[in-house]
Formats: structure tokens, C-alpha cells, sequence
């Protein structure tokens, strides 16, 4: 069960768990839950944060399937009408299919929504499979379903708490500067140093234009930041302290303003689905 698997070590076990190494060997058929599904038994998981599959990517794993066969068994868990979902291993079946196999080789464990999504962005993440956007949303997803802190879901998925909190910075860009991160024009570290800038489509043009690398990007958006900071001298070093830090809770652009009778806090967001994350954020606050 995978209750008895420590959070801390919930990283390094899995490919312990499912076998999904590619370099490991197969899965003993006296793994415990190891069973031959049908194939039409089993669908995908409306949850997994991989959206992308590559047609190249499932043909050529499906002529590799149709001459040796799926020697790695899917994770799966069972669903009450007596099908199963998958936990992990959603490319080798949508593979599966593509070859013609009527069965595959699979572990069956009884996992909750929560379980199923942490093991489904473990696997991704190990494989490198989710682009920066996708990780991203995945650890929203996490937090705001599961109440999960940045700390937990460090914790959980075996990364950094700076690594998730720079991640879930991303969903702050404007859409045409993720279209660029998710064709592959920009990088995640091109990304993470234009959350903070004023004109990040601007910036982000002239990067792509300009061949610049990430340690040039961040040189150009130091300097683009320059301006804002030259308006904001009133602001001692605890203040900007805590826009950082409520900054990187909520993955937006936190402004904290003081005033003769008081003070205000701006939250700059630029999609409906950020105005939905802060206000369901701050209904769980009540």
C-alpha cells in the first residue's frame, strides 16, 4: 500500500515501486498487485499533468512494442465500475494501443486522488517528461486541491521549496511568453528571469531574436528592473522583503504600499484562472 511509503522517500521509491526505469529489469510476475489487464480495462487519468505526447515519440515506442512486447508494467488503480485508471505509464499505453496489444502488464494499488496525483508528477518529473508549465501546474494543482505548503510538496515530491516556488512563478507570464516556453523557444531559466520584469513580451522577443543566454537574460532584466526600483524609495528593506516572500506563495507579483493613513497590498495578475487561484486562496483564509 502506498501509505507505508515514507513522503520523504516517495521520489527515490518509485521507480522501486512501478520499475519504470528503462535500464532496470522487468517486473517479476510475483510483484505484489502485478496482473495481465485488458487493455480496454484501462483509461487514462483526466489529472495527469503531462499533456504532451509526441506522435514520434508513441510511434516509435509502438514498433518497439509490436517486436519485443511491454516488458515495464503500467501502476494502476482500480475504479469501482471495475476498470482501472492509470497512475503511472500513460505514453507506453497510449503505445500499447498503437501496436495492437490486447494486454499489458500492470501493478495494481489502492491509491487516493492525492497518492495518484503525487505519484503521477514523481514519474514525470524523474523522466523529465513535463515541460516547466505543466510542473507548474501540476504543484498548483497539489496546493490548491490537497492544502498542500510549498514546504510539503518539496517534501513530498523530493525537490527544493526554491525549485517550487521559481516553478509556480512561471503562471504569472503572459500567455504569449508561455506559448515561447512551451514550443521550446525559451527555458525555463530564460522564463524564471522575466516573472519579476515590467515588459516581459518585449523582453522575451528580444531574447529569442538575440540568441541570449539565460545568464545574459538575467543581466537584461536586472536592467530592466532598474526603472520600477528608482520609484519605490520609500520602501524599506522589511517591505520588500515580504513582497518577495508573498510573492513566491503565490506565484504572482506582490506590491505592498504604504501610506499616511494606512497601506494597501496589490496582487498583479493577467488570466482568470490566476484571479480564480488568489480568490479561492483567500476563501480557504476565512
Amino acid at each position: 500500500m502506498m501509505t507505508a511509503l515514507p513522503k520523504r522517500r516517495l521520489g527515490r521509491g518509485l521507480a522501486a515501486l512501478i520499475g519504470d526505469d528503462e535500464m532496470a529489469a522487468p517486473v517479476s510476475p510475483d510483484t505484489p498487485g502485478f496482473k495481465q489487464l485488458a487493455i480496454d480495462l484501462i483509461s487514462a487519468n483526466p489529472k495527469n499533468p503531462r499533456r504532451s505526447f509526441p506522435e514520434a515519440d508513441i510511434e516509435s515506442l509502438a514498433q518497439s512494442l509490436r517486436e519485443k512486447g511491454l516488458i515495464q508494467p503500467l501502476l494502476v488503480r482500480p475504479l469501482k465500475n471495475g476498470t482501472y485508471q492509470i497512475v503511472a505509464g500513460e505514453r507506453r499505453w497510449r503505445a500499447a494501443q498503437r501496436a495492437g496489444l490486447h494486454d499489458v502488464p500492470a501493478i495494481v494499488r489502492e491509491l487516493d486522488d492525492k497518492d495518484t496525483l503525487e505519484l503521477a508528477i514523481v514519474e514525470n518529473v524523474q523522466r523529465s517528461d513535463l515541460t516547466p508549465l505543466e510542473e507548474a501546474q501540476a504543484y498548483r494543482m497539489l496546493m490548491d486541491e490537497f492544502s498542500y505548503t510549498q514546504q510539503q510538496l518539496a517534501e513530498s515530491i523530493g525537490k527544493s521549496r526554491s525549485h517550487i516556488a521559481n516553478t509556480l512563478r512561471l503562471m504569472s507570464l503572459p500567455d504569449s511568453v508561455k506559448e515561447h516556453i512551451e514550443q521550446g523557444t525559451l527555458s525555463a531559466g530564460h522564463a524564471r528571469a522575466l516573472v519579476a520584469t515590467e515588459n516581459p513580451q518585449e523582453l522575451a522577443q528580444k531574447i529569442i531574436s538575440l540568441g541570449l543566454s539565460v545568464r545574459q537574460t538575467e543581466d537584461l532584466s536586472r536592467n530592466d528592473s532598474l526603472k520600477p526600483k528608482k520609484k519605490k524609495k520609500d520602501k524599506d528593506a522589511d517591505t520588500r522583503a515580504l513582497e518577495r516572500s508573498l510573492s513566491q506563495v503565490l506565484g504572482l507579483k506582490v506590491g505592498i504600499h504604504h501610506g499616511a493613513s494606512g497601506g494597501s497590498i496589490s496582487i498583479n495578475y493577467k488570466t482568470l484562472e490566476q484571479l480564480e487561484m488568489v480568490a479561492r486562496l483567500l476563501s480557504k483564509a476565512r
